[in-house]
């Protein structure tokens, strides 16, 4: 059994980011899945795909790392502008949307400042890739 699609609504959590947020697929390629957008690996445009996480609280950003240097090295949390390193990984190896792997649980993609976004809940509750 493959894992479960992911679609637009997903909820999605960044390793320093304060706060969850949902992620958003545009209807490009006209495919949903259960009702939804269907996501594939290729969505993950920050601010388009991919919203805020509330604050940031990694030291890599230089935002929460000049507001820690400013309370003399107290960590101090940042409002939070993912900044994407790659496409989503692991993905639907035989499944693709618009040209691109689909986008399952339990992908991961990297945040340049050092937070790992997981999706907590893929958007879609009955329906797998492969």
């Amino acid at each position: 059994m493959g894992s479960l699609s992911v679609t637009t609504g997903a909820m999605l959590q960044c390793s320093f980011g304060l706060a969850p947020t949902t992620l958003n697929v545009l209807p490009i390629s006209r495919v949903t899945v259960e009702g939804k957008p269907a996501a594939a690996i290729a969505d993950m445009a920050p601010l388009v795909n991919i919203p805020p996480f509330g604050m940031c609280s990694s030291a890599a950003n230089p935002t929460v790392a000049a507001a820690t240097a400013a309370a003399l090295g107290v960590l101090t949390p940042m409002p939070c502008v993912p900044v994407i390193a790659g496409t989503w990984t692991p993905n639907a190896p035989t499944t693709t949307i618009g040209g691109n792997p689909a986008l399952v649980s339990g992908s991961t993609c990297v945040c340049s400042y050092g937070g790992v976004i997981t999706i907590s809940m893929p958007g879609a509750v009955r329906t797998t890739a492969g």
